[in-house]
């Protein structure tokens, strides 16, 4: 079993926010793989269980803020008996790559990110990550707050559509069939 953990906020306000990519890139693969979401208040996420690759993968969107994600992950990944290292697979959204850049890491600090600070803390720093970019041009004339949950442009949301969601996409497929797979993968 593994499990694709998403970082974003859960109110409706911030759906189509920044900070928002790892639920959006998320939805794209509840939607492929049939996914039926139920609310787990245990966890505090909202939860489906897929088959990826013939392996059994737990979808997950905290119900908390993303500053706030590693308990969640912590529970989870406790509760399955589940090794980060291996098992755990992180998609967030990257304010220093520019939008449409796509990198994966195994390990490392939170760089300034407030969730993989949280995540770092309750989990250590070795799991899988997709760290999706979404700096633009804009962010250089607000503040980080301000841009981060602020709203993609209909432009910027065609091109997470069409150019980076089925990227990711793949690569949780690799990740699903194994780490290992998803170390050797190049973008």
């Amino acid at each position: 079993m593994k499990i694709v953990f998403a970082q974003g906020n859960p109110d409706a306000k911030y759906e189509r926010t920044r900070h928002n990519t790892g639920f959006l890139a998320l939805d794209l693969i509840g939607e492929k793989y049939g996914a039926s979401w139920k609310d787990e208040s245990k966890y505090r996420a909202r939860v489906a269980s897929v088959s990826i690759q013939g392996e059994k993968v737990l979808l997950v969107k905290p119900l908390s803020y993303y500053n706030d994600t590693g308990l969640v992950a912590r529970q989870l990944t406790d509760f399955y008996k589940l090794d980060p290292a291996t098992d755990f697979l992180a998609l967030h959204d990257d304010l220093a790559l520019p939008l449409g850049t796509v990198r994966v890491r195994f390990d490392g600090s939170d760089a300034g990110n407030n969730g993989i600070k949280s995540l770092n803390q309750h989990l250590g720093q070795q799991y899988a990550r997709i760290r999706i970019g979404i700096w633009s041009e804009l962010r250089d004339k607000m503040d980080d707050v301000a841009f981060v949950l602020g709203n993609f442009s209909k432009d910027e949301h065609e091109k997470l559509a069409k150019d980076v969601f089925p990227k990711v996409v793949e690569l949780v497929e690799t990740f699903a069939g194994s780490v290992l797979e998803l170390s050797s993968y190049k973008l």
